[in-house]
């Protein structure tokens, strides 16, 4: 959530943040009016627990003629403060049921527009010209089937649409890029995690995803338990309800889990092979930092993500994600998109997403810092950053790195770890 201190004190650029957005504007005045009450309440009860209190020491020293008017006073004071805190409990679930929907506050320099409004910062790598070396490129599905690596209808004979089998060579691909995912996030000073797939409630709403991306979130409602979409999850909750000392930051984790998603609103997207599923599995960088160290964290992140594509040996660009489709924890975003040769355009491999004290303050992490002598606890600043979400990864790979024959070379970075194997032969010819 914002600072109610900011809205209070820029409410202009809380408006502007969700007009960029596309969000509801409205929803500003609706907050600013319930803070007020909220205060107001807070006040008044405050004003009646001290009259009760001063009546309190009184009500032993007064006379009997004055203590039955006391004690007559001290029983209303008694309804007035019942009534008063059941006022300011109210107002304050109203103010915060209203904060919790609004989203966090865009960085000046996001662009401002709906999806396809992003802006193109860096271009890497070349794009194979498939004419010239004399063939058509297979898709990614196609490629896998001959592999005996990706098995799309048993998926859906067991599962449904949009679930898969990685099978064989595909298995081991995928174990491949977790280990070296791991150990290029491990090198960098990230703590390897493996983390929990199912959360409470809390921990998807202090992270953001009970807003805008509900509709994406699977949710077991016997158990109240949330399926993850993200091990950021899991990561930004481990530190829920804590206060760490400045000096131990950065605190750095890379987790690997299943993840989950609906994929609401894709209806006819993407529905051939493994690029848009129910399920993969990926591994996601997780910063803690100062909030003065935000932005250069951001950009630390974002280098990590094109270290890995690069080793990959993958085309990719970086594009500034525009406001319109920012997530509502996010005030910036870096995509990293492959090229992907059969559909001949760039996709979304990557993301690193600035959320600065939006979810700290949900979740209530905060820092311990000395400032001019004295102690002062704040929120700090999250920062999360996909390294290798595995499905699209494998697509990437197959489709960049096919050869004439249907084979796939593999990566050097992955040789290593799938036996010094430098190409992926058809099981068919």
């Amino acid at each position: 959530m914002i600072d109610l201190r900011l809205l209070r004190e820029d409410p202009d650029r809380v408006r502007a943040s969700q007009r960029a957005r596309g969000e509801d504007v409205g929803l500003v005045d609706a907050l600013l009016s319930a803070d007020e009450r909220r205060r107001s309440s807070g006040v008044r009860f405050d004003e009646l627990r001290s009259e009760q209190k001063a009546l309190g020491k009184l009500i032993p020293k007064a006379s009997p003629e004055e203590r039955a008017e006391l004690l007559q006073k001290a029983e209303q004071l008694k309804v007035d403060v019942k009534a008063a805190e059941a006022e300011q409990n109210e107002a304050d679930e109203s103010a915060r049921a209203l904060l919790l929907q609004l989203g966090n506050i865009v960085h000046q320099d996001v662009p401002v527009g709906g999806e396809e409004d992003f802006v193109v910062l860096e271009t890497h790598g070349t794009i194979r010209d498939f004419a010239a070396e004399g063939f058509e490129p297979k898709d990614h599905l196609e490629l896998g089937e001959a592999l005996g690596a990706i098995d799309v209808e048993r998926g859906a004979k067991v599962s449904g649409s949009r679930f898969y089998y990685l099978t064989g060579v595909g298995a081991l691909l995928e174990l491949a890029l977790v280990n070296a995912a791991i150990a290029q996030a491990t090198e960098a000073g990230f703590t390897p995690m493996l983390t929990p797939a199912l959360v409470r409630p809390r921990a998807m709403e202090g992270t953001g995803f009970l807003g805008q991306a509900a509709e994406n979130v699977y949710h077991l409602e016997k158990d109240d338990f949330y399926l993850v979409g993200t091990s950021e999850v899991p990561l930004a909750a481990y530190h829920m309800d804590e206060i760490i000392e400045a000096d131990k930051l950065p605190l750095r984790y890379a987790g690997f889990s299943p993840c989950f998603r609906r994929e609401a609103g894709t209806y006819g997207k993407d529905t051939r092979g493994i690029f848009r599923v129910h399920q993969f599995d990926k591994v996601e960088m997780f910063s803690y930092v100062a909030p003065d160290d935000a932005e250069a964290e951001h950009k630390r992140l974002l280098d990590w993500e094109k270290q890995w594509l690069t080793a990959l040996e993958l085309p990719f660009q970086v594009i500034d994600v525009a406001t319109g489709d920012l997530g509502a924890s996010a005030s910036r975003k870096f995509d990293c998109e492959a090229w992907i040769p059969t559909q001949g355009k760039y996709r979304e491999l990557t993301s690193a997403s600035n959320c600065d004290g939006f979810q700290a303050r949900r979740l209530s992490v905060r820092m311990r810092d000395d400032k001019d002598g004295k102690k002062v606890v704040q929120p700090l600043a999250t920062l999360n950053g996909t390294l290798c979400a595995v499905p699209r990864t494998i697509v990437a790979i197959l489709e960049n790195h096919q050869l004439a024959d249907g084979s796939v070379r593999v990566p050097e970075i992955l040789r290593p770890y799938l036996g010094g194997r430098e190409v992926l032969e058809p099981i068919s010819k």
